[in-house]
């Protein structure tokens, strides 16, 4: 039909026909796991009788999420329509008071930052490590959390917020940090988005154990992240007496659509289910295929798969004796591979030696071999996986790797331009840390002026700047600009990297908060 011709539609038909594997999300990986999903047209209804409503449910959408809640161990599961985003919103808001505090990882998701303005929180702010070797961000230390509750003498924190596991699969103690936030009676709120798969995985194949059974009060997993289900499809689960669930719920309703797709919620359904029976065998096998990946590729001479069980033994190791809670990197999530090309070199179109950015390494899996990864950051790239991915897929990205890893190098000979030297061991992944001069709300009301980001150190930003994947601030409203901030925000547009959170999409201009 015409209708098709230069269209969204043609474009994802043409790309689902190709031989392009799919080292991201969503987890079905461009499969029917039913083997028969029905045509969406002939599902898509509205509230109808008989079919319940989403935001009152009392019928067959209620008895489905009770055996949703059965299957993950909660006392109440909410399905989510408009993503984890709208799961991390409400239960920032419901969790918290207007103008109260919250304690979060600083590196959270856009939308827990987002959840910040829209209830006008102080954030008090706890830092992951950051793990030298890899270049990437570590856990959160239950000590630390602990520690700044300690020192919150007026209790005026009202809830804790971390990410486990990271884009990454970091996997921080949860069940440590539960018992620093219960100690001082308030909840803890787990963005799991990148963990839906864990209740099904188990530790005998691998894969750590989840937030929910860890102590925590509020989870929020993406199932369309790491399951077989749609792009939007999410849950929020709770559990025990800490978690106000009715004001939670109240929120879901401002948050999620109020013409919840019934295809999305079938869905769900239908992914829970199955990864409850069949799924988890599956889990097992996808366990086997990913443990003989990782040993295929552990021996490249250049390019890095990080192996995880030897940096979690060394983060344990190093601070063996040292006091419990102490310890970062607590496990790792085997579904995440994080390629890494820290001080690797390669030959560009042109002849020159060059060093390879994560964006580079991306372009090159994607020209030259049809393998499309999920994020590219600064010194390495994630592919993710899931239990729809196949031998065949696996095999294709570890014969790519190695023939690769023959074309490289790791000489440490310098080049002209920005490369990002100047940061040293220090990395340019790690999280910089911009003083917090105002409340994110606080400056997003205050009066703008428009600078010259090159010449905004020393203000006040009323804007984010992020790398979209995965979506973490590097400077947030209300932080201090700093010359580390620009350099990094310089160094990653200089490295082709998608760098996104300024309404001037040139990164040329950003607002400010205006100086009187």
């Amino acid at each position: 039909m015409e209708i098709r011709k230069n269209s969204l539609l043609e474009k994802l038909e043409n790309y689902g026909k190709s031989d392009f594997y799919p080292f991201h999300m969503p987890g079905h990986k461009r499969q029917d796991f039913l083997n028969g999903f029905p045509d969406p047209y002939s599902i898509d209804i509205t509230e109808i009788d008989g079919f319940d409503n989403l935001h009152h449910a009392e019928g067959i959408l209620k008895e489905s999420m009770e055996r949703a809640a059965e299957i993950y161990g909660a006392d109440q599961t909410c399905y989510l329509v408009n993503g984890s985003t709208c799961g991390i919103l409400s239960a920032v808001c419901g969790s918290t008071a207007w103008g109260g505090k919250l304690l979060m990882a600083r590196n959270c998701h856009k939308s827990a930052y987002h959840g910040l303005i829209l209830n006008h929180l102080e954030p008090v702010y706890v830092y992951p490590s950051y793990l030298e070797g890899p270049g990437i961000s570590g856990g959160v230390c239950p000590s630390d959390v602990r520690r700044i509750l300690e020192q919150d003498k007026k209790r005026e924190i009202q809830a804790v917020l971390v990410v486990s596991p990271t884009y990454e699969g970091v996997v921080s103690d949860i069940a440590g940090i539960a018992a620093a936030a219960h100690e001082h009676g308030i909840q803890l709120i787990v963005d799991e988005a990148h963990g839906a798969h864990l209740p099904f995985g188990g530790k005998e194949n691998g894969f750590p154990e989840p937030a929910l059974s860890m102590g925590a009060d509020v989870v929020i997993q993406s199932l369309h992240k790491t399951l077989p289900c749609f792009t939007q499809t999410a849950v929020l689960h709770m559990k025990g007496d800490l978690a106000d669930r009715e004001r939670i719920c109240r929120y879901l309703g401002m948050f999620q659509s109020s013409s919840p797709s019934y295809v999305f919620m079938a869905a769900m359904e239908q992914c829970i289910r199955f990864m409850d029976g069949d799924g988890r065998r599956e889990m097992a096998a996808y366990g086997k295929r990913l443990e003989r990946f990782f040993q295929q590729v552990k021996d490249l001479r250049n390019l890095k798969v990080l192996d995880w069980e030897k940096i979690v033994e060394a983060d344990h190791s190093r601070k063996a004796g040292a006091a419990p809670g102490t310890i970062s990197v607590y496990g790792w999530d085997p579904s995440k591979i994080v390629i890494s090309c820290k001080r690797v070199w390669f030959k560009n179109v042109s002849g020159e030696r060059q060093r390879l950015s994560g964006e580079a390494l991306g372009n090159i899996l994607r020209e030259r071999y049809h393998l499309e990864m999920e994020m590219c950051a600064p010194e390495y790239v994630i592919g993710m996986t899931s239990v729809m991915d196949t031998e065949e897929g696996l095999l294709r990205l570890e014969k790519a790797l190695w023939e690769l890893d023959q074309e490289l190098d790791t000489e440490p000979e310098s080049v002209s331009g920005r490369t990002g030297e100047g940061h040293g061991d220090r990395g340019l992944s790690e999280l910089p840390q911009p003083p917090l001069r105002l409340s994110p709300a606080e400056a997003m009301e205050m009066p703008g002026i428009r600078k010259r980001l090159s010449e905004s150190a020393g203000s006040v930003s009323r804007e984010f700047i992020y790398l979209y994947p995965p979506g973490i601030p590097v400077l947030a409203p209300g932080e201090e600009i700093t010359e580390d901030v620009l350099e990094r925000a310089a160094w990653y547009e200089a490295m082709g990297l998608s760098v996104q959170g300024l309404e001037d999409p040139s990164l040329s201009n950003i607002i400010t908060v205006a100086e009187k």
